[in-house]
């Protein structure tokens, strides 16, 4: 069964930057990756995806501040977060796109 590790979060004041890490071990093959975040009390949202030809869709509250990538054909994917805002605060967890796998999250907290 295929697990995914989540890194990288952590506090940062708002306009600082973040980089996630999603790392993916097992035998199997990952055709699309997303990352969600959950804040307390809020719905989980799909905040980013990329798929194996490179394309990426973001959701648009992170448009242009946000980064998904793969790093170098790996089962490692990243998150560039960056002009971080207050309302980025939440638990990020990646994830196959179709919600079966998931990490344990890592918290990111932004702070003014």
């Amino acid at each position: 069964q295929p697990q995914l590790a989540e890194s990288g979060g952590g506090s940062v004041q708002a306009g600082g930057s973040l980089r996630l890490t999603c790392v993916a071990s097992g035998n199997w093959r990952m055709y699309c990756l997303s990352w969600f975040r959950q804040a307390p009390g809020q719905k989980r949202q799909r905040v980013a995806d990329i798929y194996t030809d490179g394309k990426t869709s973001y959701a648009d509250d992170v448009k242009g501040r946000f980064t998904i990538s793969r790093e170098n054909g790996e089962d490692v994917w990243s998150l560039q977060m960056n002009s971080l805002k207050l309302e980025d605060t939440a638990m990020y967890y990646c994830s196959d796109c179709s919600g079966t796998y998931w990490g344990q999250g890592t918290q990111v907290n932004v702070s003014s």
